[in-house]
């Protein structure tokens, strides 16, 4: 098995609602703010190559929202799905699986292109996975998080005849090598795939774990439906990633790819930083 991560867009959110209740005062100085208290984050994919399968791991905000829409989170940066694809030897017409951690239109707007007038998917070779109970919770959102599922870039999805449902049950198979943790604080049922690599195990952190600077456990996003949820998920998940020295990749953090963590009497923290292609 064969990872590369895919960088796209960089784009920017705003620093209470990714710190929650922490005060700026702190979080500012582990992730500064511009002077609209917004703070620059990633959107990194991960390619997974594994025997004849193409996997990608999310899909990054896509380009088919109109520019009001897209100026709220302005957009910058080098590197584009297409782009980081190309670097590694690969056009979105070889992939065969994408998989959608849950249906933030962070996570999942670049599944979905416009042709003309027509809403296709981006991937027209690939089985797209979620699965019912998550699919159910972002095609009937509650008020509060409505904003975040967007009907045009969940719905061709279904209507294309390529989405495919995962059963929702710790530790399922996605490939013999590739399992699904579930994790309801963030959103209902977002699956984390964690792989594994030889002797090692890396997990695809994605919004339990935004950036290396959310392990603290009270580092919890607003955006989060459920916070007490995601501190107990935190909280398990960190345990078991000490002891067993799973990598952990982020999806958000501008900075760091990879870490791992060890226990401290602070609880627990990082123990080393470093890209993909070191592993």
């Amino acid at each position: 098995m064969q990872v590369y991560p895919i960088d796209t867009e960089l784009f920017k959110l705003d620093g209470g609602a990714m710190f929650g209740v922490v005060p700026k005062v702190l979080w500012s100085k582990l992730h500064p703010a511009d002077e609209n208290n917004r703070c620059t984050w990633a959107m990194r994919c991960l390619l997974i190559e594994d025997g004849n399968r193409l996997i990608l791991v999310d899909t990054g905000i896509g380009d088919k929202q109109d520019k009001k829409f897209l100026s709220h989170y302005h957009l910058h940066g080098p590197d584009t799905l297409d782009s980081s694809l190309a670097r590694h030897g690969f056009h979105r017409n070889d992939i065969t699986d994408v998989f959608l951690t849950h249906l933030h239109f962070d996570h999942c707007g670049g599944a979905v292109i416009r042709k003309g007038d027509k809403l296709l998917p981006a991937f027209p070779h690939a089985v797209y996975w979620s699965n019912a109970r998550h699919w159910q919770w972002a095609t009937e959102p509650n008020a509060r998080e409505k904003a975040s599922f967007l009907k045009e870039n969940i719905l061709p999805i279904r209507e294309s005849g390529q989405l495919r449902f995962l059963e929702i049950d710790e530790g399922t198979a996605f490939t013999p090598d590739i399992s699904v943790r579930f994790v309801n604080g963030h959103t209902e049922s977002q699956m984390l795939p964690q792989l594994r690599l030889g002797d090692k195990t890396l997990v695809f952190v994605a919004d339990l774990l935004p950036s290396v600077h959310h392990l603290p456990l009270p580092y919890v996003m607003a955006y989060d439906m459920f916070p007490l949820t995601t501190l107990r998920e935190k909280e398990q998940f960190l345990t078991e990633a000490a002891e067993k020295e799973y990598i952990l990749f982020f999806e958000h953090d501008p900075a760091v790819e990879c870490c791992t963590v060890k226990m401290t009497e602070k609880g627990v923290r990082v123990a080393e930083t470093f890209s993909l292609h070191e592993i």
